[in-house]
């Protein structure tokens, strides 16, 4: 048997071999990575009286930088300081309780567990996000089985990089995310009670996965859509079909919601209520008092055009890569039909190809909400790790290969250069990372 045909007979076994070699890659650039970099944050959050042993201390210390020393530290003891709270409070919560339970089978705590569980959390994450894209490709795609192996190999070798194995939420939020959209994929087909409720369960897994970073918000305009679509067919009669569905539709959009506001609720309860010590928070009055909202503009200064400045410029030109083929790829996916591969379809989900359209389509105007946003009020440079929540640019590559169009070759090139380059860069606390 030929080797593509083998990769393709075992695609699971392919993908997970696949990510283990990427990984130890990465994990190796990591560990060569010179110095500290300037910033010693790191080292200063793992001392402690109770130390690892040398060897995974050093190897922790390389993957806890930027971001995820907020998540370890909060993750450690809570959330001490306001802009804390910026950094998303599931992610923080899960670290905790898997590192309560380790406690409760007898472990001791060393100075650092923390950072371990998340470091497997990021890795297991990953994997699962890499396998339930494969899963969902075949699904939007009619069981085209070479597209699913390629996206899913393409999510592996995500620029997103280091970030998708250091402690931060990153390869959880696309795990939930994906895992939510494959849900509301199998939703559709003929009316019943169980089908009705994967939309329900989509909308659950989404708003755990806004908990974890709030791009997962977005999520919820597949359930919007599919709110609106429910009520446009209520003008036929009051069906308990479409009833039902209206009603799963709407406890899953509220789940959404849920997820972004409970942090907020925390929060203000902390800060603002009549529990809370000191003087209110300026964010405290105002009619809707997100501390998300506020740390955000407070200390990072995102906001409209806010890092539109000439030293920003060479954060821009790095993001460029991924700013283009995030709105070039969605806008393929709502003006195109990419549902053109004959090869290799095997018998997945029932799906006619408007309803796979109406997903491929919410998913791509998401993507280019995200994209816009990005550029327009956050700091450019990220949306190289939060587009790893985004399927629709790797299903845009992943067909382009299939037609190997220079595009594809060029920008995997680009990803694997990246994620290289980041990953050395990250590891030293040196920017762009």
């Amino acid at each position: 048997m030929q080797p593509q045909n083998l990769v393709r007979c075992r695609p699971i076994r392919s993908l997970i071999l696949a990510f283990a070699a990427w990984k130890a890659l990465l994990l190796l650039i990591a560990l060569c990575s010179p110095g500290p970099g300037y910033d010693t944050s790191t080292t200063l959050a793992l001392r402690g009286d109770t130390q690892l042993p040398g060897p995974l201390t050093y190897v922790i210390g390389k993957l806890t930088k930027w971001d995820a020393i907020y998540y370890v530290k909060a993750a450690t003891r809570g959330y001490r300081y306001e802009q804390e709270w910026a950094f998303g409070w599931g992610f923080t919560r899960l670290i905790a309780l898997c590192t309560a339970v380790i406690g409760k089978l007898g472990v001791s705590h060393y100075d650092g567990l923390e950072a371990i569980v998340a470091i497997i959390i990021a890795h297991s994450a990953h994997l699962l996000s890499v396998l339930v894209l494969y899963h969902l490709t075949l699904a939007i795609f009619a069981g085209a089985a070479g597209t699913a192996l390629t996206a899913a190999a393409l999510h592996i070798i995500s620029p997103a990089g280091l970030f998708l194995s250091a402690p931060c939420a990153e390869s959880s939020c696309a795990l939930l995310t994906f895992s939510g959209c494959l849900l509301f994929t199998k939703s559709f087909g003929p009316n019943s009670l169980g089908r009705d409720l994967l939309v329900l369960a989509s909308g659950v897994l989404f708003g755990v996965a806004t908990t974890f970073r709030s791009n997962g918000l977005l999520s919820g305009i597949l359930l919007l859509e599919e709110a609106f679509r429910t009520l446009y067919f209520l003008r036929h009669g009051f069906h308990l079909s479409t009833v039902r569905r209206l009603f799963t539709t709407g406890l899953g959009g509220v789940a959404v919601a849920v997820g972004f506001l409970l942090p907020q609720y925390i929060a203000y309860s902390e800060y603002c209520g009549q529990s809370s010590s000191g003087a209110p928070r300026p964010w405290c009055d105002r009619t809707l008092p997100s501390i998300y909202t506020f740390v955000q503009v407070h200390y990072w200064n995102n906001g409209l055009f806010n890092y539109w400045t000439l030293s920003n410029a060479p954060l821009f030109i790095l993001g460029a890569p991924m700013f283009i083929i995030m709105t070039v790829s969605g806008l393929w996916a709502i003006r195109d039909s990419p549902f053109s591969q004959p090869k290799n379809v095997v018998k997945t989900v029932d799906l006619t190809e408007p309803q796979r359209y109406q997903v491929l389509r919410n998913l791509a105007a998401t993507q280019l909400l995200l994209t816009v946003y990005t550029l327009t009020t956050a700091h450019a440079q990220i949306i190289t790790r939060i587009s790893s929540a985004s399927p629709v640019w790797v299903w845009f590559l992943a067909v382009a290969c299939a037609k190997d169009e220079s595009i594809a070759r060029h920008f995997v090139s680009f990803m694997v250069i990246y994620a290289v380059v980041q990953g050395g860069l990250f590891a030293s606390f040196l920017p762009p990372a």
